[in-house]
């Protein structure tokens, strides 16, 4: 295996994340399904013209988690296209962060994955960052953040079944299928009345959207080529640094010190578990 080679297409992919994270929020005026319409656009092609080129079949062998898979993928889209729309970038991409930590819960409560006590403190660590940067308040200002922290929930949840789910398909018809279903899901709302015909500029900003998108899944898929994913996720939180960087060049939205002090401890969190996973001294300690 090729670790550099693999660290260099996750951090090439976190920066598309940044770049489509960065084309959500620029394009306020858009309605929130029509940007989650867009963004897996250009997946049903590329996907489906790879299925066709190396004559793969279309059919799913487990149709009731790829449909889970879909379903729990496209809402946690849309409560991370929200939380953009409504946060600093760089916070809504911290909460979106807190993924991983849901995936080691999720597969221990449903996977019965076994896991050591330094990634308990991690989860613990990354929960308390998670509210440094959420801010709690008794009042509706509150309700973005916590939208974005579902977002992690649910994306965890969509990863942990593609765990599962790839030991009966192949990751192009997970992909497809998930690009499928998120644009042809979007067009009974765009019908009733959520949609909002796009000028030259916003559309190329929603083509940037699908573009950056696609091209993120696909430099993260060719990473975990080669090396394990225990090994290259730690480099995935570039994503916050290149989503911060854009929201202090582009709306001039510098992270307060609850903001930072939270995202040090996420990041500090995700590298315990980094560490715990990678490190036979800690995988003795359990």
């Amino acid at each position: 295996m090729n670790k550099k080679k693999g660290i260099l297409l996750l951090l090439t992919s976190s920066f598309c994340f940044a770049v489509m994270a960065a084309s959500v929020k620029s394009v306020p005026h858009i309605p929130l399904y029509e940007k989650v319409f867009f963004r897996n656009l250009l997946g049903i092609f590329i996907m489906g013209g790879f299925i066709i080129k190396n004559k793969k079949s279309f059919k799913s062998s487990n149709a009731k988690l790829l449909a889970m898979r879909c379903i729990f993928g496209v809402l946690g889209v849309m409560a991370y296209f929200y939380s953009i729309s409504k946060l600093a970038l760089s916070d809504a991409v911290l909460l979106n962060k807190m993924s991983p930590f849901f995936v080691v819960i999720f597969s221990v409560l449903f996977l019965k994955e076994k896991i050591n006590k330094f990634q308990v403190y991690a989860i613990i660590i990354a929960l308390i960052g998670a509210g440094f940067v959420i801010k709690p308040q008794f009042n509706y200002t509150v309700i973005p953040a916590i939208i974005g922290l579902l977002s992690a929930i649910l994306a965890a949840s969509s990863y942990t079944i593609i765990r599962h789910l790839r030991l009966y398909d192949s990751p192009e018809v997970i992909v497809f299928y998930f690009s499928l279903f998120s644009s042809i899901s979007m067009i009974p709302f765009m019908i009733a009345g959520n949609f909002t015909i796009p000028t030259y500029k916003d559309l190329l900003i929603l083509l940037l959207i699908s573009l950056s998108a696609t091209c993120a899944q696909t430099f993260m898929t060719n990473a975990y080529r080669y090396a394990p994913a225990s090994q290259l996720a730690i480099y995935g939180y570039a994503n916050i640094i290149f989503s911060t960087i854009f929201g202090i060049i582009l709306w001039s939205e510098f992270p307060d010190l609850l903001s930072i002090t939270g995202g040090l401890l996420i990041i500090l969190g995700g590298f315990i578990n980094y560490i715990s996973t990678n490190s036979k001294h800690f995988k003795t300690k359990k």
